[in-house]
């Protein structure tokens, strides 16, 4: 009889939903790029992501930046950022239809910007991202676009396509406050 009530905790867990993004309980997703309706700008890069779960602690992403996949559950608020924030959380905001640009040896007039955008766009992240291959790269949820400079007319593209209705986020339109930062 003992081995009921264990049978029962095991058959629970495993069936018990994962909390995956504004406290609702819901199914980690198998999400890929398969469902996207509007055309990208061009040079845009879809991925596969393989789901939005929540985790704690760090997650090695296959690209950098990450574009998606596990995520830390708080998000980090939107805005601008003089350094990098943790992965985990900007990809939590990418859940949320938000669009993390960042940047990397650019010079002074274009952190100010940036800066001005973010303040401006509710819907945007920016932070510093050393090391990445183009002084600034656009990340949506499960998309990415490096750029060389604010000039290149895809990058007001980039901004209206992903952080819109037509998002390709699992969650467009949620809260990007109330996390970190």
């Amino acid at each position: 009889m003992r081995r009921f009530p264990a049978l029962l905790f095991v058959a629970f867990a495993l069936a018990a939903p994962v909390a995956c993004g504004s406290g609702e309980a819901a199914s980690c997703e198998n999400l890929t790029s398969d469902d996207v309706e509007n055309p990208a700008p061009e040079g845009v890069e879809a991925f596969d992501i393989e789901n939005n779960c929540h985790v704690e602690g760090s997650v090695d992403y296959d690209q950098s930046p990450p574009v998606g996949g596990p995520h830390n559950p708080n998000l980090v608020n939107c805005g601008f950022y003089s350094s990098p924030v943790p992965d985990e959380n900007a990809v939590h905001a990418l859940e949320h239809g938000v669009v993390w640009i960042t940047y990397d040896g650019v010079e002074d007039d274009t952190l100010q910007a940036l800066a001005t955008m973010a303040e401006g766009y509710g819907r945007l992240l920016v932070s510093e991202y050393p090391d990445q291959g183009s002084p600034l790269v656009l990340t949506a949820w499960n998309r990415q676009l490096p750029v060389d400079d604010l000039e290149d007319p895809r990058v007001q593209e980039f901004i209206d396509l992903y952080t819109g209705e037509d998002s390709v986020a699992p969650e467009p339109g949620a809260s990007c406050e109330g996390g970190v930062g």
